[in-house]
């Protein structure tokens, strides 16, 4: 199976610490849940921050939290490395850091300080940065340039360079205000520096908050001053603040992984309407067509069709396979099935080499062997089949007793006919048919035919009898 990234892989350089702000209330999200929570494709913001900064180089990672600091510590549960530090008062951005570096105890090396609600940084972005500050007493900073600067931060850059301070936009002068060169709020401290000057920072703004921003300033003033670094893609820099905002961020991103899975031989019709998360993986010339969404640790294998109107999560797709108008889930489809359209694999489901699930077919926790078919309107679940089966129409296990679930197995090419309860516990054995309409509740030797069917009554002439009585007032039959 040849698989191609959905993401480029990006540098390492020298280690740091990282500290992502992630303590903020987000009252613009207007939502019950923290902000950094919220997802762009199938990853919350905040971990997207994680996977920058451990992309940059940096050695450890703490996480600054606060509002709803619970959640916020089981998004990142999973992440490896990761140390989350609460600030219980929430005094600002440079209290925030304050508490980090003094709270985990952060005595040297880059201090790399992003915030939670930028999911769109790039490793290879913040690897520069950190190469950068290396060159430099104070460190440096990330600026990106506005034509329309408004509700930004404006950063003062002197001749040489350096940034002489930061003015936020309720603070700005109207000269100030007229700066174009905006913080993007991505710094690189050196950690001496740092904590040497964090204890200066005042709170003496219109927010009454201790202001990361200063820092820049008591640096220059103290003879170290930080060096501006501009971004030349200012999108990269965006916050998210506003469901707009999410939805932005979420195709800027979906743009970034189409784009390389494209490069990589993966054909879209458009890419537009194809939604692939960042840990899935999809073969070479594999087509994904129109409203399909691949998620979690999905792998897609090469030649295969997927959509339209496909969703896959944790879900392993072989090679040459076509997925049609199918929602899977925890399945694993082998080489050449086919599957829908309207099909749902659930967890457990496996569909092995040349098999088929068809129309409004529902498959949980069974395997279907090799070349079988389960073409029509069907539920498999709790079963093992063999190859070569083929299942009529409308046939179920009955796995759930109401209390317990009871396996069923199939075995080489056995036949069952339209309409047939398979009624668990049960065994067919190989070769055997099933008549339609049959409820199998007993085992089926091996060659045999079962039929479970009562004896058809027809009673001659009763249309016409029955609206001769009709029409007296009778009680209908």
């Amino acid at each position: 199976m040849n698989v191609a990234p959905s993401s480029a892989d990006t540098p390492r350089a020298t280690a740091a610490t990282a500290i992502i702000l992630a303590a903020g209330e987000g009252t613009r999200m207007k939502s019950s849940h923290a902000k950094v929570v919220h997802q762009v494709l199938d990853r919350p913001m905040v971990r997207w921050v994680v996977d920058a900064v451990r992309a940059a180089g940096c050695g450890r990672i703490l996480v600054v939290v606060g509002s709803h600091a619970d959640e916020v510590r089981a998004a990142l549960a999973q992440e490896p490395g990761v140390e989350c530090v609460e600030q219980e008062r929430r005094l600002g951005t440079g209290h925030a850091v304050r508490v980090a570096v003094e709270g985990a105890g952060v005595t040297e090396g880059p201090v790399l300080v992003v915030c939670g609600d930028t999911p769109l940084l790039r490793g290879e972005t913040l690897a520069a940065l950190v190469g950068a500050a290396a060159t430099e007493p104070g460190g440096a900073l990330l600026t990106m340039t506005y034509a329309d600067p408004t509700g930004y931060g404006r950063v003062m850059v002197g001749a040489d360079g350096h940034a002489a301070r930061i003015v936020e936009q309720k603070d700005a002068t109207p000269a100030e205000a007229a700066c174009t060169t905006c913080n993007a709020g991505v710094y690189c401290f050196d950690a001496a520096s740092l904590r040497a000057h964090i204890g200066e920072l005042t709170q003496e703004n219109a927010q009454h908050e201790f202001y990361l921003t200063d820092m820049v300033q008591l640096l220059a003033r103290a003879g170290t001053p930080m060096r501006a670094i501009e971004c030349p893609d200012a999108d990269e820099l965006m916050g998210v603040n506003s469901r707009s905002q999410l939805a932005r961020a979420t195709r800027a991103m979906q743009g970034r992984i189409n784009a390389a899975l494209m490069d990589a031989g993966v054909t879209m019709l458009d890419p537009s309407q194809v939604w692939v998360g960042p840990d899935v993986r999809v073969g070479r010339d594999t087509t994904l067509l129109p409203l399909t969404m691949l998620y979690g640790a999905t792998t897609v294998g090469s030649d295969c069709v997927i959509g339209p109107n496909t969703r896959l999560t944790d879900t392993v797709v072989g090679d040459r396979s076509v997925l049609d108008e199918t929602v899977a889930i925890g399945a694993t489809v082998d080489d050449d099935v086919s599957c829908g359209p309207r099909a749902y694999l659930r967890p457990g489901a496996h569909l092995m080499d040349g098999s088929k699930a068809g129309t409004h077919v529902e498959i949980k926790n069974s395997t279907i062997g090799r070349g079988s078919k389960v073409p029509h309107l069907s539920y498999i679940g709790d079963t093992q089949m063999g190859e070569g089966v083929n299942i009529g129409a409308g046939s179920i296990t009955c796995n759930y007793d109401g209390r317990d679930k009871h396996r069923t197995t199939i075995g080489d090419g056995v036949f069952v006919g339209s309409d047939t309860m398979m009624v668990a516990p049960v065994s067919i054995g190989d070769g055997a048919t099933v008549g339609a309409g049959s409820v199998i509740t007993r085992d089926v030797p091996a060659g045999a035919l079962a039929l479970e069917r009562s004896e058809q009554r027809t009673v001659p002439g009763w249309l016409p009898r029955w609206k001769r009585d009709a029409q007296k007032g009778a009680p209908e039959a």
